[in-house]
C-alpha cells in the first residue's frame, strides 16, 4: 500500500528535473568570434559545440558535475587564463587522426560544476587561434541540472 501512495510522487519526479536542465546555457562566446553554439543536453551534462559558419566545429565544451577527462602530468602543454581561472592545457591524441593537434583543459566553475574544454586543430597556427578564442569564454550563465 505504501508504494501506491509514493507512485504519484515518483511520477512527478522527472517534471522536477527537466526545468533545471532546460535552463542550462553554454558559456558566452567572445565578441567577434563568428562562432555559434550547437547545444546537446544530456543527463547531468551539457555539451556545447562552437560551430563555424561553414559547419565545421572549432572546439567543444562539456559542462557537468564530474569530469570524464582525467589529465596526465606527462601530457601537460600550455597554460592560460579562462574567465579569470588559471588553466593547464593537456595534449591529447586521436588514434584515427594521428596528425590532429588536440588540447584539453578542465575548468572548475564552482563546487558542483566543471567544464571540459576540447580543442582540435590541424596546425600550430590554427591551434593558437582556437585557444585564443577559448580563452575568451565567459561561464557566468552556464548552468546544469543537479547530479
Amino acid at each position: 500500500m505504501r508504494i501506491l501512495t509514493l507512485l504519484p510522487l515518483l511520477a512527478a519526479l522527472p517534471l522536477l528535473v527537466v526545468p533545471a536542465q532546460a535552463s542550462a546555457a553554454c558559456p558566452t562566446l567572445p565578441a567577434g568570434s563568428d562562432l555559434a553554439w550547437e547545444r546537446i543536453d544530456g543527463p547531468g551534462f551539457l555539451f556545447c559545440k562552437a560551430m563555424r559558419d561553414d559547419g565545421q566545429q572549432a572546439f567543444a565544451v562539456r559542462i557537468s558535475g564530474e569530469a570524464a577527462f582525467k589529465p596526465s602530468r606527462s601530457q601537460r602543454a600550455e597554460t592560460s587564463i579562462i574567465d579569470g581561472h588559471d588553466v593547464r592545457w593537456y595534449a591529447g591524441q586521436d588514434p584515427f587522426q594521428p596528425q590532429a593537434m588536440i588540447r584539453e583543459a578542465l575548468l572548475e566553475l564552482d563546487r558542483e560544476r566543471v567544464a571540459h574544454i576540447i580543442l582540435r586543430a590541424s596546425s600550430e597556427a590554427e591551434l593558437a587561434q582556437i585557444r585564443q578564442t577559448a580563452e575568451g569564454l565567459h561561464f557566468a550563465d552556464a548552468r546544469v541540472g543537479s547530479k
